[in-house]
């Protein structure tokens, strides 16, 4: 660590070897004390920490809603007052859930307000602080670099060409690399020491019960068909609120091997890993503002919290269980992509054929398609986010395409913007090589507009569907970040359906409220990111 210190390599090193110590330390004190009176590894004595929380929790509470309060009022409306369109998504979306909450007067503002309040602190924490910005560019490019360890296996069994089919032979295959690593983690311990401690977090902050908290914690790292695994002894039992916290925690957040994925088309890792750590307490906050708790859990948090190990025997049977449990996951992905984008385009022929019966054709008008009907529906929710007024239609297409397709697709559109925006700015770069070399600037190279499109004039290139900004790029990548989708209600049906066949009919009854909360969720999230977006990706 001392050579060369400051480098790249030594800040890598830097930050393992304070993770894995901190890790073996805490588990030296699970060990010397009982884990039940442990809170992230230090021991407590749990009803005088349960009085001295209930004593400081309502200045506590007063104090984090004045600061930001008065952060918003002193820094964000003096330094990006256009930031403040955002502000109005966040207070419709309270609003209008508090509205159609199933029952307004049982709403417990405890769990509603430290959501959001957490929400907002770990996104300041990200897009306002210098070093946390940093250091989750850092931890996204070392994801990336991770990940793309892939490309050997992938060149080894599909030969030197495998990028020609890049989603199939690249994408797909991360999945494989990362749901070994899960695997390998989990045996270890990593996974189930990082869940509980967030999830023992949580709980204690926001009042949640410990399996509702255990689940969300888990819809961080693992999929909303797996993480109730992790609670279905309680499933049964749990209330319906608790239920319809489980449901909106998998709507409302996406799995780590699936975000491998998004990785790989392009998608700002680091803002995916924040998202994907934002929309947790979002997703219980919401849930308990539309869904309240009117019952008492009677969880035992020592069991709920009680996670043991795999039944693999070593770290080569879990890296080889972990690679075999992928093949279903990169199935499920492959054909429903196949499915999806089969029947949009079927959709779009058909709406595209009864448009041109009543004069809807181009160049006088756009098609008729799908896209263009959600460019319109879902234009003031991308508004209210804070989207640029310009790029409104084309995040409201991508929503609408998350909503009624999956996630997947939404952000393989959002890919193509990304990459249009890294294609101008080095045209444009290339301009200005070539006008410094001009002496009256009059043979510079040009480009201009055909719809969306941009044509580059000295070039055959045209960018499909032209650009958009860093800070509407920035807002959709939240604002898509999750299951929340039609495809998404069968899965969550049949996984809870299986693993808690005494509560089908409560699940089949809470799910499609649990998705509208999900997106909500997600659009939260989307929200405070802009609120507090400061112009970089």
């Amino acid at each position: 660590m001392f050579h060369k210190f400051g480098d790249e390599g030594s800040i890598r090193l830097l930050v393992c070897t304070v993770l894995v110590t901190t890790f073996f330390v805490v588990k030296f004190i699970y060990k010397r004390f009982d884990a039940s009176n442990c809170c992230f590894g230090f021991p407590l004595d749990r009803n005088k920490s349960q009085r001295m929380f209930d004593a400081f929790r309502t200045p506590l509470a007063i104090g984090t809603a004045l600061f930001i309060v008065i952060y918003i009022i002193m820094d964000i409306s003096m330094e990006t007052p256009r930031n403040l369109t955002s502000l109005t998504g966040v207070v419709f979306f309270v609003i209008a859930l508090f509205v159609f909450s199933h029952d307004p007067s049982g709403v417990k503002w405890r769990p509603v307000f430290w959501g959001l309040a957490l929400q907002f602190l770990f996104a300041l924490l990200i897009l306002r602080w210098h070093f946390g910005l940093q250091a989750f560019k850092w931890l996204g490019q070392r994801v990336y670099e991770f990940l793309s360890y892939t490309d050997k296996g992938s060149m080894f069994v599909f030969g030197e060409k495998y990028t020609d089919h890049f989603f199939a032979f690249k994408a797909l295959t991360v999945v494989v690399f990362f749901s070994t690593t899960v695997s390998v983690l989990y045996y270890l311990g990593v996974m189930q020491f990082i869940i509980c401690n967030i999830a023992r977090f949580m709980a204690s902050t926001l009042g949640t019960s410990p399996t509702e908290s255990l689940n969300a914690a888990a819809n961080i790292f693992i999929g909303h068909s797996e993480a109730p695994l992790l609670i279905k002894p309680f499933l049964p039992d749990m209330t319906n609120s608790e239920l319809h916290a489980v449901l909106t925690g998998g709507f409302a957040t996406i799995a780590g091997t699936v975000m491998a994925a998004y990785i790989l088309i392009n998608v700002p890792a680091n803002h995916l890993l924040s998202a994907s750590v934002m929309s947790a307490p979002a997703a219980l906050a919401l849930s308990k503002l539309i869904y309240p708790e009117t019952n008492r859990p009677q969880m035992d948090p020592d069991k709920v919290y009680q996670m043991d190990k795999g039944p693999e025997r070593n770290v080569i049977e879990a890296a080889s269980n972990g690679a075999s449990q992928s093949i279903t996951l990169i199935a499920n992905i492959a054909v429903n992509m196949i499915a999806f984008i089969a029947m949009l385009e079927f959709v779009n022929a058909t709406l595209d054929w009864f448009g041109a019966r009543v004069g809807l054709e181009p160049p006088e008008y756009e098609r008729l398609t799908f896209q263009f009907l959600c460019s319109y529906i879902f234009w003031p929710i991308a508004a209210m986010m804070g989207v640029d007024l310009g790029d409104c239609r084309k995040v409201a297409e991508m929503i609408g395409t998350k909503i009624f397709i999956n996630e997947l697709v939404a952000y393989t559109e959002l890919s193509v913007y990304m990459d249009n925006n890294y294609n101008l700015t080095w045209y444009q770069q290339r301009t200005r090589n070539i006008t410094s070399g001009v002496a009256n600037g009059s043979d510079v190279t040009r480009w201009y507009y055909s719809g969306d499109d941009i044509v580059y004039t000295d070039l055959n290139i045209t960018l499909r569907k032209g650009i958009m900004s860093d800070r509407s790029i920035v807002i959709s990548t939240y604002a898509l970040c999750g299951f929340s989708n039609i495809s998404s209600l069968g899965i969550m049906l049949g996984a809870l359906g299986a693993l808690a066949p005494s509560r089908k009919t409560d699940v089949s009854a809470l799910v499609i409220s649990a998705m509208v909360t999900g997106n909500a969720a997600c659009f939260m999230t989307a929200c405070i990111a802009g609120l507090l977006y400061r112009g970089e990706v």
